[in-house]
């Protein structure tokens, strides 16, 4: 009787033991992974301060596993895949690449778009209503958007009948923008001249080539590894006295003429929004529909349009949403 009672009092301490250990031992803390083309990405900063809004406090509520593939696309999958060993709660992707990447790489942890072109043509999701798998976030893609860029730089450069586009041909993203934006030079009769690039270290070569085609202008396509390399195109730009426009504002805070596209601090926002609502709430992507862009900024540099010798339309400033001088 006595060795039962003592078997059974050390059964309680053990379990009791048990117990408090588990109590003490400290909770999960939700691990994301951070996944783009290239570092130096404008709408970073946004997400972290979304993020901090929304109750994180970076390293203590939550982690993040940065992978930038620095320009050299073909390693996105090698992170990707890097980023699910590292059994990550959520992904976050910054472009179509990165997105693929990640499809690629798992069916199952949830992945959240902070950007990138048309994700149903991309096959990334079966609808923006309807995902239906395990991706989700926001999108740039709006109606006309190629078009509309390139009646702004006719607008401020009616000379420009033949025009260089500066692209990624292997990117999966660029390849749908530059569907679209022949689209739009065909009816505006214009002729297009497309230059691309594989890399950073491709640049030079892309800048001799567009020097030598005989341009009036430039169109820079969306792109992460472009968006790292702001400086050295709108610098460019400057210097070979191109009218440019491109995709995100961000290219002309560093010296570029003018951008019209979504506000990308916005996007990532949103996609802030998007991985509280799959950790916090065990929100299934599936579910969760794709937001495309409601709000559109047309932001113009006037110093830079000053150093190239161009002046910028009445009809043009009045749609201006931010001017720089």
């Amino acid at each position: 009787m006595k060795k039962n009672i003592v078997v059974s009092f050390l059964a309680t301490l053990l379990l009791t033991s048990m117990y408090v250990a588990r109590a003490q031992q400290p909770p999960k803390v939700p691990r994301i992974g951070f996944l783009t083309s290239a570092s130096g990405d404008p709408g970073v900063e946004a997400f972290h301060q979304s993020l901090r809004e929304l109750g994180y406090i970076e390293g203590k509520d939550i982690l993040i596993e940065y992978r930038h593939a620095e320009g050299a696309s073909q390693r996105l999958s090698e992170l990707a895949e890097e980023l699910v060993r590292l059994k990550v709660d959520v992904i976050v992707t910054t472009a179509t690449e990165p997105s693929l990447a990640a499809q690629r790489a798992t069916k199952t942890i949830p992945i959240v778009m902070g950007g990138g072109g048309d994700p149903v043509a991309a096959r990334l999701v079966a609808s923006l209503a309807r995902p239906g798998g395990n991706i989700t976030g926001v999108t740039t893609i709006s109606a006309d958007l190629s078009g509309k860029r390139l009646e702004l730089l006719t607008e401020v450069a009616p000379k420009s009948s033949s025009v260089a586009v500066l692209w990624i041909p292997t990117a999966r993203g660029n390849k749908l923008q530059m569907k679209e934006t022949e689209a739009a030079a065909h009816s505006l009769e214009l002729q297009l001249r497309p230059v691309g690039v594989e890399g950073p270290n491709d640049f030079e070569n892309a800048f001799s080539a567009i020097n030598g085609a005989g341009v009036r202008s430039l169109v820079v396509l969306n792109s992460p590894m472009f968006a790292s390399q702001r400086v050295k195109i709108a610098e460019f730009a400057v210097k070979s006295r191109l009218p440019t426009i491109y995709a995100t504002s961000g290219y002309v805070d560093a010296g570029g003429l003018m951008s019209y596209g979504p506000n990308v601090s916005d996007l990532y926002r949103r996609a802030a929004h998007y991985v509280d609502r799959i950790l916090k709430k065990g929100a299934k992507p599936a579910d969760l529909p794709v937001e495309t862009p409601t709000k559109f900024e047309l932001v113009i540099n006037l110093h830079t349009a000053k150093r190239i010798g161009l002046t910028i339309p009445e009809s043009v400033l009045y749609r201006v949403d931010r001017v720089i001088k």
